[in-house]
């Protein structure tokens, strides 16, 4: 038990000085750029920076359903010649309503729309309730099954493309979690001004290419024709252009999108790039439509509408439109996100000062130094220089648990200030427990070697059974918890595993060498 080889002794001293060449980026600036130099990351409640409450419109997730569903009815109706009076959409009952003009074909109508029903979750219960009345009005509501799995899909879809876009802003170590059923929110550490952030999460960023309809008016003041609508257009002129309601090229095909500047004209310009899909349907498009104008549509709202002077079979085009240097780099990091499933609403905001981050982390380190003071000088007046080995491996402790959460890259927030000091005691305990076993060891008339022997052996059962229940313990609130909490987990966790190395590693070893050096005849503790 007392017996280390030199290997093994090697073995735990090149882990203690790993840990101290590890930690040391949290004190010291990188030498090189090419250097990994991993460093602990700082919350929102000890940086500062920016927190925001946005809400999904599921509204807006139904009304998507339900216009796709409309468009469904139509293909599914027209083989069978089956005729309707009206087919609209009702957003605020969460159904379609088709009124027939033969009640005649309501069967034939029934078995047409049939294939229009999704299977939701596992079960694979159907997305749609079907209902008609003998007058030949069909309706098709969205069942609460169907509600709930959409609007959790939207959630997590929202909450993927939302990372997607703040990591690529460069912001370190964001924290986006889900709250309640459609709610999500961001804590952006050392951002104190939002609200570039707040437009790029805004946007749907759904982006569409459409043709012009050259023959609709968009400013003759009448309503557009059946198939075109009115849009913004996004220009030093303004006004509005007759576009197709048809998506010719949908923006989910897009794979790369890129800021760049023109080589003619100079400007700032957006380049993007197609899936194989994509780069068929668009080389279709343009072969098809040469001397004809083609709008790329963002949210509704035409950025540009070039005309095609040839055939573009390549998979890749550019997005010209007056943009800026960062209004071109936020369209690309848009486009290259994704499209949100829903728009995004800012709930609620708050900005965090960096002189209340910095008074955080001067209370904690405090109440750290405070508690490790303590703590030593307990140890020392206790157990004389058994104390002090204890109170040396609580140093190595500390550095292994910096160095460990540095490889991780981890967060510490207060509660994982909190968690530290609470590490600090527990490490300490498990010295205490070998001590005190030590000393009972001595006091049975044991000579020292035996007692040491002993002391460490039967005290490791009792170390390891509580860590080992803190440690699944912990476990759980990590698994389970979120935000604060999973900062708080983490840092028990990783202070559980670094404080049973150092009291039976590496407190087992400096006893056995002090031992060897000095063979007392009795136990300083």
């Amino acid at each position: 038990m007392m017996y280390f080889s030199r290997l093994k002794a090697a073995a735990i001293l090149g882990v203690c000085l790993l840990g101290l060449l590890v930690s040391l980026p949290n004190v010291l600036p990188s030498p090189a750029s090419w250097m990994p130099w991993r460093a602990v990351h700082l919350g929102l409640d000890l940086k500062g920076g920016s927190y925001l409450l946005m809400e999904v419109d599921m509204k807006a997730v139904i009304k998507e359903r339900l216009d796709g569903l409309v468009d469904g009815i139509r293909q599914a109706l027209r083989p069978g010649a089956i005729f309707y009076q009206t087919l609209e959409a009702q957003p605020d009952q969460n159904r379609v309503v088709l009124r027939l003009r033969d009640p005649g074909k309501i069967d034939a109508a029934l078995a047409a729309l049939k294939p229009l029903v999704q299977q939701e979750g596992s079960n694979g219960t159907p997305d749609l309730e079907i209902a008609n009345t003998l007058d030949g009005t069909i309706t098709l509501t969205l069942s609460p099954v169907a509600l709930h799995a959409r609007a959790s899909a939207a959630v997590q879809q929202s909450i993927e493309i939302v990372r997607r876009r703040i990591d690529e802003t460069g912001v370190v170590d964001p924290q986006i979690t889900q709250q309640g059923d459609s709610r999500i929110v961001v804590q952006l550490p050392g951002i104190e001004d939002p609200n570039r952030i707040k437009q790029l999460l805004g946007k749907t960023a759904h982006m569409t290419f459409r043709l012009v309809d050259e023959a609709a008016n968009a400013k003759s003041g009448t309503a557009p024709p059946p198939g075109v609508e009115f849009l913004q257009l996004e220009d030093e002129r303004g006004g509005k252009i007759a576009v197709r309601k048809r998506v010719d090229v949908d923006g989910a095909d897009l794979t790369d999108a890129r800021a760049g500047t023109d080589s003619q004209t100079g400007q700032w310009v957006v380049n993007f790039k197609f899936n194989s899909n994509g780069a068929r349907r668009f080389a279709d498009i343009t072969r098809a439509n040469v001397g004809h104008r083609f709008a790329i549509v963002l949210d509704d709202k035409v950025i540009s509408a070039p005309v095609i002077r040839e055939p573009i079979t390549g998979g890749s085009g550019q997005i010209s439109g007056g943009f800026t240097a960062n209004t071109a780099n936020d369209l690309a990091v848009l486009l290259r996100a994704g499209a949100l499933p829903a728009p995004l609403t800012v709930v609620e905001e708050r900005t965090i000062g960096p002189e209340l981050g910095a008074d955080s982390i001067r209370a904690g380190a405090i109440s750290l130094l405070a508690g490790f003071l303590l703590v030593i000088a307990f140890m020392g007046f206790f157990y004389g220089l058994f104390g002090w080995f204890a109170n040396l491996c609580l140093v190595v402790n500390l550095v292994l648990m910096l160095a460990l959460m540095s490889l991780l890259e981890a967060t510490l927030t207060l509660p994982g200030m909190a968690g530290i000091l609470l590490t600090l005691g527990m490490a300490v305990d498990a010295n205490i427990l070998i001590n005190e076993r030590i000393r009972e060891e001595q006091r049975r008339g044991r000579p020292p070697l035996a007692a040491l022997e002993h002391g460490f052996q039967r005290a490791y059962a009792t170390i390891f059974d509580s860590n080992a229940a803190t440690f699944l313990s912990h476990v759980m609130l990590f698994v389970f918890g979120s935000g604060p909490v999973k900062g708080f987990a983490v840092t028990i966790t990783i202070g559980i595993a670094t404080s049973m190395f150092t009291a039976w590693m590496l407190t087992r070893l400096l006893v056995s060498r002090w031992y060897l050096a000095v063979r007392p005849r009795l136990l300083p503790v």
